[in-house]
């Protein structure tokens, strides 16, 4: 009976050196946060500070307003000034109450955030036990709306 060997070519996991195939090291692979979590351990009605990577994610560009979508878009865009500290920190300031109550956010409460560019940020809110929070409607009027705090909500192709 002959006796069959294998031989390693250097391809698969091995430690092979000079593979073209293998990806960059982490360190030199740029730094893309167009989502992110944050978690409200404190009022949640106050300003919220956004994380300093999707600050710089921005690349110096500071909008003086973005607009929130929640996650089932409905038939708005939520409109809230944007406050940079000039330390990079960027926090979501006049019209995030506003957004805080309408869509349930407290305290234990883990925000998500999706940046759609354009200043539109999608956003999923989950409770203590990371259970999505759903809502029937996100166009009920109230009184103290204007409709200049209202953009169409446009759907992508």
């Amino acid at each position: 009976m002959a006796s069959t060997s294998r031989t390693r070519t250097g391809r698969g996991r091995g430690r092979g050196s000079g593979s073209s195939s293998l990806p960059p090291p982490p360190s030199t692979l740029p730094l893309i946060i167009e989502e992110f979590f944050i978690v409200v351990y404190e009022d949640p009605l106050v300003k919220k500070e956004l994380l300093n990577f999707f600050a710089d994610y921005l690349d110096g560009q500071e909008p003086a307003k973005v607009y929130l979508r929640a996650a089932d878009c409905g038939p708005r865009l939520w409109t809230v000034e944007v406050l940079f500290d000039g330390q990079g920190q960027m926090y979501l300031d006049k019209g995030w109450e506003k957004f805080a109550v309408t869509h349930g956010v407290d305290f234990g409460c883990y925000v998500h955030f999706k940046y759609e560019g354009d200043d539109v940020l999608t956003v999923k809110v989950f409770d203590r036990t990371m259970c999505k929070r759903y809502y029937y409607s996100d166009n009920e009027d109230t009184d103290d709306e204007s409709d200049d705090d209202v953009k169409p909500c446009i759907h992508p192709l």
